[in-house]
């Protein structure tokens, strides 16, 4: 049987000190809290796969910063391999939702570094900001 695995790339947006966390507004996992990113095509590198997803997700453009992670977590039915970038907004815009159901999730949010942990996240990106805090040395 072959196993179902899964390669996603994520985008921890920091802005100000902030960092964007989207709440996932479909599927199984719907109400759950999230980095914003998406699965890498066939012959795509992560980074231009991370690029594409925000602009398709929240209709943005980053600049990717740095490599933070990858993390490799078993969720019932796939195996996900998420590659994680700390990234920042080009043109430092703003979102609006101009038509929600044109977008992927229910609400966004700027957090503190401090206020992370408040979210009920994707067992996945907790490893991510795992390894930020790590990074930047906060608990």
């Amino acid at each position: 049987m072959k196993e179902n695995k899964v390669e996603v790339v994520a985008a921890v947006i920091v802005k100000d000190g902030s960092i964007l966390a989207t709440q996932r507004g479909y599927g199984e996992f719907k109400g759950k809290w999230e980095f914003p990113g998406g699965k890498v095509e066939k012959d795509e590198f992560q980074e231009d796969a991370l690029i594409r997803e925000i602009k398709e997700e929240l209709h943005a453009d980053i600049n990717i910063i740095d490599y933070l992670t990858t993390v490799k977590h078993d969720y019932p039915g796939f195996k996900l391999v998420m590659h994680a970038y700390i990234c920042n907004l080009k043109n430092n815009i703003e979102f609006v939702y101009h038509n929600k159901n044109e977008l992927e999730h229910d609400n966004m949010i700027w957090l503190d570094k401090e206020d992370l942990d408040h979210l009920d996240w994707l067992e996945a990106d907790v490893s991510i900001i795992k390894a930020y805090k790590k990074l930047r040395r906060i608990n």
